[in-house]
């Protein structure tokens, strides 16, 4: 089958490329192009792989430039992730962020790919104007000295450019194995080790010096470092030791005390919004006991807290004074816990929470602007509670008190508390009736989750 024709550009990289007889593996800007290039498509990423191996073993590619990097192991990290992506077409950020490189350098070893002709331009990146930047569009492909090199037979294909069928030599089929299994492991980055050793002293050209040009302690010797036991480190497994080391890391006292604390804030109702270091210092002694937020709730509960608490960390030290000395065995613990998941009371405070998103304000002045508001809204002629283009009929009155009657009995009487909060309590009689009213009053006075907001 007869070959394609190269471009002049392109065939002129290749002659120059085999003439010198060594590596020289350097394509030119121009014939770095899917329309231009030389190589042919990979048909697959492993296939690729092998290619860029091929390079980085026999070290063939020529730099176009006399500084920055070589084609190494960053180009092969950059091309193993390059290998996932569909289409190739990678943003320079998302490369730094993936790799933890510097901009730079993901620079140029895109362009040492380029220059090796495993990359070719299908679009090149852009900037467009109140768009923003466009990455560049590439095409993994094959050189062509990398068939030559390993003696693969091969012939024009309309999606690959060429493709190949078959293998020359014996040897071309053991280097294309052993770079198999070179394309079938993943490249990591290897960390370097500090130049300094456990015993050596920092020199004072290193170290850091005041504006005065005195040299700075840079360690203390009342706390120095000692090396790891050579027992933790005896399989050579560093990352897994230290996964294990912090599997097994324990918080101290003053974790205990902090976590205790940030818990009951958490899960106690009055006592949201308090600091939670000022809430470990009160339970201090109990989570050096080793109580939990469970059993601290339990306790808690044996009495109903009064209906507004002005100092509630207070509050708390007042009511945990001697528990510790009380319930000082697990087992007492764990009855007074259990207690109070079954006693009616904590099921009335699980399920007798007000559920409306609004709360009447706790300030009197506040709740004194309102009512003046109110009246003078009254005034006007407005409604008191909302605007209604015409008067509720029965049906609609008879409709919103057996609402009110149902959601009282599952044991959410917002309806009831937001019209006391907002009308008081001689609007919230009409609406709903002078026998839920005084219900929902009764029950605010032995649940301190009801909070009406209206004088009684």
């Amino acid at each position: 089958m007869p070959s394609s024709p190269l471009p002049a550009c392109a065939a002129e990289a290749q002659n120059q490329g085999t003439a010198t007889g060594g590596p020289g593996l350097l394509v030119p800007d121009p014939a770095q192009w899917i329309s231009t290039t030389t190589g042919r498509i990979a048909p697959d990423t492993y296939t690729w792989l092998q290619a860029v191996h091929w390079v980085s073993d026999s070290q063939a590619h020529t730099p176009a430039r006399s500084h920055g990097p070589q084609f190494g192991r960053t180009t092969l990290r950059i091309a193993q992730l390059l290998a996932q992506l569909t289409p190739c077409r990678p943003g320079v950020g998302y490369l730094v962020r993936m790799l933890k490189l510097s901009e730079r350098t993901v620079q140029y070893h895109l362009s040492i790919l380029r220059e090796c002709g495993l990359l070719s331009y299908t679009a090149k990146g852009s900037r467009v104007r109140q768009v923003g930047g466009r990455a560049s569009e590439f095409v993994r492909t094959i050189p062509v000295r990398f068939d030559e090199a390993l003696g693969l037979r091969t012939a024009e294909s309309e999606s690959y450019i060429r493709k190949v069928v078959g293998v020359g030599t014996d040897e071309g089929r053991r280097a294309l194995a052993q770079l198999g299994k070179k394309a079938s492991r993943t490249v990591r980055r290897v960390k370097r080790r500090s130049a300094k050793k456990a015993g050596s002293r920092p020199s004072s050209a290193s170290s850091r010096c005041t504006p005065m040009g005195v040299g700075a302690v840079t360690s203390s010797p009342a706390a120095p470092t000692n090396n790891p036991s050579e027992d933790d480190f005896g399989n050579g497994n560093d990352q897994q030791h230290q996964g294990e080391r912090k599997g097994r890391r324990r918080l101290n006292q003053v974790g205990r005390r902090y976590q205790l604390g940030l818990e009951l804030v958490q899960q106690v109702t009055w006592l949201s919004g308090s600091p939670v270091p000022r809430v470990a210092w009160a339970v201090r002694h109990l989570a050096d006991a080793g109580w939990t937020a469970h059993q601290v709730i339990a306790v808690l509960a044996q009495r109903t807290p009064a209906t507004r608490i002005h100092r509630p960390v207070g509050f708390l030290t007042a009511r945990l004074a001697g528990a510790e000395l009380l319930y000082d065995t697990e087992a007492k613990r764990d009855a007074i816990v259990a207690w109070w998941r079954d006693s009616p009371q904590a099921t009335r405070d699980r399920h007798a929470e007000w559920a409306g998103t609004w709360q009447a304000p706790r300030s009197t002045a506040v709740r004194s602007l309102f009512r003046h508001a109110w009246a003078r809204a009254g005034e006007t002629g407005r409604p008191p509670l909302a605007v209604f283009d015409e008067q509720p009929t029965s049906e609609e009155h008879r409709e919103a008190r057996t609402a009110a009657w149902r959601q009282y009995l599952s044991g959410r009487p917002a309806l009831v508390t937001s019209a006391l909060a907002i009308a008081g309590r001689e609007q919230a009689e009409q609406i709903y009736g002078h026998d839920l009213v005084s219900r929902v009053l009764r029950l605010r006075a032995t649940s301190s989750h009801l909070r009406t907001g209206a004088a009684r």
